[in-house]
């Protein structure tokens, strides 16, 4: 019996060390992770996905951990990629959060702000709006997919037990930041722009017929305008969204495939 176990022991430790890779992309990554699925079917999924990968896996020769500490290093590591690519892909749909606050705030609509359950918080209705037409994009062009795909590549570079990080992880970190604010300004440019252009024509109206009432004929102008802007420039925004995808994915392979700094060496003395 002990041989037995002995036997399918890295077996098991390889199976715990993709799942652990796979939980922490499922819990953070768009589609997967959103908290309007139940926390019991992204557990169900990453095992599915856990137990359709380890197979792959059992060919490595993974040495045993030596200690409860070296075994946690090596689970640590392994959650840390997952949740590289899956928050690597969420910061970019925040980018289209910062472009719906920055639309409220120049339409004057900040006061419609809704409570998105995904995020946990009010945000608003235009970033609402943005963020449910750039998830459909995503899941259309297969970014579901392809984040599944960047993930497996990563079993290449980092096969589990390596107990290696990506060195590069705070520049990337950093790109991926720059790139996402970068996405909201030019989502909004277009709806803040015409926006302004509104306010300052209903200045000069106020200006050339004081007796209209401009606080009510501006909202309804604003409202208007926005709604108008934003079905113009909507295809626009889903282009360059579904542009920076492909990018950031990218980003991510480069970084894990990239320098590696071991951190679990040492460890089992």
């Amino acid at each position: 019996m002990a041989s037995l176990v002995e036997l399918h022991l890295d077996k098991f430790i390889i199976f715990t060390l993709v799942l652990t890779r796979m939980s922490g992309l499922v819990m953070t990554a768009p589609i997967f992770g959103t908290r309007d699925i139940p926390m019991q079917i992204r557990a169900l999924l990453a095992f599915t996905l856990a137990a359709l990968v380890a197979p792959t896996q059992w060919h490595l020769q993974v040495e045993p951990p030596q200690n409860l500490m070296n075994y946690l290093v090596f689970i640590g590591t392994e959650a840390l990629i997952g949740l590289v690519l899956g928050l690597g892909v969420t910061i970019l749909f925040v980018g289209l959060q910062v472009a719906g606050t920055l639309i409220g705030r120049a339409s004057g609509l900040a006061l419609s702000n809704v409570f998105d359950p995904s995020m946990g918080a009010e945000v608003a209705l235009h970033g609402q709006l943005l963020n449910y037409v750039t998830l459909a994009l995503f899941v259309a062009i297969g970014g579901h997919r392809m984040l599944i795909g960047a993930t497996l590549d990563t079993f290449g570079a980092l096969p589990p037990g390596s107990g290696a990080i990506p060195v590069g992880l705070s520049s990337a970190a950093t790109d991926l930041v720059a790139l996402s604010f970068s996405l909201g300004l030019r989502a909004s440019a277009p709806m803040v722009t015409a926006l302004l252009l509104s306010t300052l024509v209903m200045g000069i109206i106020s200006r050339t017929l004081p007796q209209l009432n401009i606080m009510a004929v501006g909202f309804g102008m604003n409202s208007m305008m926005t709604l108008a802007t934003m079905a113009i420039s909507i295809t626009a925004i889903c282009y360059m969204f579904q542009g920076h995808v492909g990018h950031v994915l990218e980003l991510l392979g480069d970084t894990i495939a990239g320098a590696t700094q071991r951190v679990a060496a040492g460890l089992g003395a």
